[in-house]
């Protein structure tokens, strides 16, 4: 099969389905109205509440959402054939990630702009609420560890990565500044800042001879120094550094999206993994493991966190949502679509292939993974005349840029939900945004400091696509009852959510059973735990169903 005929009939089921699919649900399902007033304008704070942009506020959501994640599920799902990892990111984004973000999104937007957890509170029960705001922490207390471990591997694996990534965080600083402090238009400095960015991946390599000591920097010094200035990152207003960043990160995005894509059709080569690979070596079951592999780029919880706790305090227009929403999640499944491609068609030939994808152990690293990706994106690009080194940097610092906001973007969350916490169990000074921010980064710096060179956070990543899953079918059953209760047709939120839920449940199921076999209490119990969590969770939802009372539900005032 040719890849380039692979992408262009996925990217036209993309666009059929934004153009009808969303429309659908944006005026028979949501019933968004223009002038419906918004939190962003509402509770206008400078901090977390800003109004934006369409395609400022598009750049930090796809961003946000586009982490390494997209990339790294598929990277690994192809060990079972190109063909089931291509149908689940095609079908879950199209019916399930899109509807699950646009969903949240919405609801958000018509609940003062909280969390999808904290709204559980009107639809569900208050202890429903507390329930998944302990889950999402749990969620969020992983990505933070591992993403940070994450990027700190790749400065290590592609040192020349180290300097456009710290020279786009100075550009995105000054961006902020000229737009939000001199009022000066965001389109030419991004686009000056941009070229700036571009000339500093040029420059990698030469940064790294001139300053060796770059190259020495150790996995842990890193996933120290990227953890703090999360932190940093998650306290300062969004208008100083978020917005601008994932600004400039689109333009980015963007670019590496349009090299690998024309790199696809210049070279047009065929994917040479198999269609299907039912019984790798060392690997668990296809079914349903393949819908707990790849999240990100099909369907993810960690969405519905950005969409209701970042997202939904920024939209400046209630129609918006339709774009950033369902829109965005298009953008994070066409990332999955070229991760796929990458990690198929990017090898020379079937025996390369094979040498790398010829078991579970050797191809699940999380370095093996993104190797994968980048290697085969730079041979796309490479089509065009790029270098190869100078391809492999490219994609490396988009790789990292995207980790880095999912980064910055989790800290920010993880924030919000321990304030929301600490407003449901009255302790005021731990909703101090300093003090919840420090006990978030504090806590992932724990878990990843429990191994040596930071990597403590591989100790639960295990349960992270299952646990982010059941985040997913938490938050699509949160959106059907506020639909149903709202006399809104729900079913095109709650027939996912019933799939999500049921194939996730049974994959933890086997997980915990795993690990209890192999001996691994830690995994088994926290497995075992947040299990509990969910059935209650759902319990309580099922009761919730009986009950309609009339008009839309909003959240309660903490």
């Amino acid at each position: 099969m040719n890849a380039a005929v692979v992408v262009v009939a996925v990217l036209a089921a993309y666009l059929l389905a934004y153009r009808f699919y969303s429309r659908f649900l944006s005026q028979r399902v949501f019933g968004l109205a223009r002038d419906e007033p918004v939190p962003s304008r509402e509770q206008e704070d400078g901090i977390d509440y800003v109004p934006t942009k369409l395609h400022v506020l598009w750049g930090h959501h796809y961003t946000s959402i586009a982490g390494a994640a997209p990339i790294v599920g598929p990277a690994l799902a192809v060990i079972w054939g190109w063909l089931p990892a291509l149908v689940w990111v095609v079908l879950g984004t199209i019916f399930m990630g899109a509807v699950h973000d646009f969903g949240a999104l919405v609801i958000s937007l018509r609940n003062r702009g909280r969390s999808i957890a904290d709204i559980a509170a009107g639809v569900i029960s208050a202890r429903a609420r507390t329930l998944f705001l302990l889950i999402i922490c749990v969620l969020i207390w992983i990505v933070l560890a591992v993403f940070a471990y994450i990027i700190a591997t790749l400065f290590v694996q592609f040192p020349s990565a180290i300097f456009p990534i710290n020279v786009q965080i100075l550009v995105a600083l000054a961006l902020g500044w000229l737009v939000y402090r001199l009022r000066v238009p965001i389109l030419l400095p991004s686009l000056v800042g941009f070229g700036i960015l571009l000339g500093a991946v040029f420059l990698g390599e030469r940064a790294v001879q001139a300053l060796p000591s770059l190259a020495g920097i150790s996995v842990l010094t890193w996933t120290v120094l990227l953890l703090v200035y999360s932190f940093v990152s998650s306290v300062l207003p969004v208008r100083v550094l978020l917005q601008p960043r994932d600004y400039l990160n689109s333009h980015q995005l963007i670019l590496a999206l349009l090299l690998l894509g024309a790199g696809i059709f210049v070279l047009r080569p065929e994917i040479v993994a198999p269609a299907l690979n039912l019984s790798p070596e060392g690997s668990p079951p296809l079914l349903p493991f393949l819908f707990i592999t790849i999240a990100c780029g099909a369907i993810s919880g960690f969405h519905g966190l950005v969409s209701s706790g970042t997202t939904s305090k920024q939209i400046g227009r209630m129609p918006d949502a339709r774009p950033i929403g369902y829109g965005g999640m298009l953008g994070e499944g066409t990332l999955g679509l070229l991760a796929v491609m990458a990690t198929t068609a990017g090898f020379v030939s079937a025996q390369e292939w094979w040498a790398h994808y010829g078991s579970w152990g050797a191809a699940s690293g999380l370095g093996t993974k993104l190797g994968a990706f980048v290697n085969g994106g730079a041979r796309f690009s490479g089509a065009l005349g790029l270098p190869l080194e100078t391809g492999k940097t490219l994609i490396a610092v988009m790789v990292i840029a995207f980790a880095a906001t999912s980064l910055d973007t989790g800290a920010r969350i993880q924030r919000l939900i321990i304030a929301e916490l600490a407003e449901a169990w009255n302790l005021k000074p731990l909703a101090n945004r300093y003090v919840a921010s420090a006990t978030g980064i504090l806590a992932a710096l724990l878990l990843a400091t429990t191994q040596a060179g930071g990597k403590g956070g591989l100790m639960l990543w295990p349960l992270f696509g299952t646990t982010n899953q059941l985040v997913a079918g938490i938050t699509l059953l949160v959106i059907s009852l506020w639909l149903r209760r709202s006399g809104r047709p729900y079913l095109y939120t709650f027939v996912p959510m019933l799939f999500i839920s049921v194939v996730t449940f049974v994959a933890m199921l086997g997980e915990v059973g795993t690990h209890l076999g192999a001996g691994n209490w830690l995994l088994a119990a926290s497995g075992s735990a947040i299990l509990v969590l969910y059935v209650w969770i759902l319990g309580e939802g099922v009761a919730a169903f009986s009950k309609r009372p009339p008009g839309p539900v909003r959240a309660p005032v903490a």
